[in-house]
């Protein structure tokens, strides 16, 4: 998929690509969100007003805003020549690949904290102190996911103080005795 004709935008690499080109925007967040977006209204229009909520994080536009789009357009659109092109509608802009369509490719867990939800995931506890080096931030950024993620639900804690450890929360439903294979010569 990622050699064919379509334009793919991966958004766990935070790449572009289309057969054998490729445009990198890891190092470029407020142009992939830009670009994410065209790509989601795909074949459609992305409005103005969704535009600068995504990438500058606005909730009302104003003529800075409306500036501000049309140069990190300009840009994208310089970044992407090769790509697709970035067209002006009358409600706001539209992506047209240059081949075939416009596939996303997003992450399994959307969330900010996917990271942190992705190393609990494996069933050991672990310390913010572990997490935070396993991530490569610090340790008060593990935290304040970690908080945010208890308060959801997700997961949960073991111990107190320096001894506290965090694991993922437990699918309810079901015993987990019943995801075990049977011993064999059992069934």
């Amino acid at each position: 998929m990622l050699a064919s004709q379509h334009l793919i935008v991966d958004a766990c690499r935070r790449v572009a690509r289309s057969e054998r080109r490729e445009v990198r925007l890891a190092r470029r967040p407020v142009l992939f969100a830009l670009l994410r977006s065209l790509a989601e209204a795909w074949p459609g229009e992305a409005t103005r007003e969704i535009l600068c909520e995504r990438a500058f994080r606005a909730r009302r536009m104003n003529e800075s805003h409306r500036a501000r789009l049309r140069v990190e357009l300009g840009r994208l659109r310089k970044e992407l020549r090769s790509l697709a092109e970035v067209l002006a509608t009358p409600g706001g802009f539209a992506l047209l690949p240059r081949s075939g369509q416009v596939l996303v490719l997003a992450p399994p867990i959307g969330s900010p904290d996917a990271a942190v939800l992705a190393l609990l995931a494996d069933g050991e506890a672990w310390s913010t102190s572990a997490l935070a080096l396993a991530l490569g931030s610090s340790q008060r950024t593990v935290q304040r996911a970690l908080g945010a993620l208890e308060a959801s639900g997700k997961v949960r804690t073991l111990g107190r103080g320096r001894a506290r450890r965090w694991l993922c929360a437990p699918i309810g439903g079901f015993a987990t005795t019943l995801l075990l294979p049977a011993p064999p010569g059992m069934s």
